[in-house]
């Protein structure tokens, strides 16, 4: 009875945390991604390599394109824009996951551009990296989430693009959100420092 009341609030929470995130999907539509999707599948090259500066330290992300080429190609993209750049942690759930991405800090924006579902069969355990949505599958678009903790109901059904190789101790030093406000931030939540592909960096 107990594991099935657990299974029971994990999906609830799972639910409300991927539900509702782009205005553009509701209220106009948003473009679709219409790049080809990333080529470059070996996964030890620096240029699938991110760096997801926090305020407590670097985190190391290996990216995916041999799971997710067109969520690789446009995260890439939104990268070298400097588009998380100073972007919160607007969602962070203990044991579960940390989301950001969003340019209004509130779970409801994004870049504009959706991206199609990419699924594969990785597990959603801890380290990581997957891209939220709303409830149309295709509805991808600048939001991610790293997992905290394991979240096998996720399985199949959010896009997974990367995990953490190194620093998920620095993701683990986010603060945290109130789980009964589904993760919301009271106060002043951590930012990204900077992201940057590996490739890029000078020096």
């Amino acid at each position: 009875m107990r594991i099935a009341i657990l299974a029971a609030l994990a999906c609830a929470i799972a639910a409300g945390a991927w539900f509702a995130l782009s205005p553009s999907s509701s209220v106009s539509p948003a473009s679709v991604y219409q790049g080809a999707g990333e080529t470059n599948l070996d996964l030890q090259s620096a240029d699938n390599v991110v760096y997801l500066d926090l305020p407590a330290g670097r985190v190391v992300i290996e990216m995916r394109p041999d799971l997710a080429p067109k969520h690789v190609a446009r995260i890439k993209e939104l990268v070298r824009a400097g588009f998380y750049d100073g972007l919160t942690f607007h969602r962070v759930i203990e044991d579960f996951m940390a989301q950001t991405g969003d340019p209004l800090g509130n779970g409801t924006g994004g870049s504009g551009v959706n991206l199609p579902g990419e699924f594969s069969g990785d597990k959603f355990v801890r380290g990581v990296v997957g891209m939220a949505r709303a409830r149309d599958v295709d509805s991808a678009d600048s939001q991610f989430f790293i997992m905290l903790g394991n979240g096998r109901w996720l399985d199949g059904k959010y896009t997974v693009w990367g995990h953490v190789v190194e620093g998920m101790e620095f993701v683990d030093a986010l603060k945290k959100g109130d789980k009964n406000a589904n993760g919301k931030i009271s106060g002043e939540p951590d930012k990204i420092v900077r992201m940057h592909i590996k490739a890029d960096q000078r020096g």
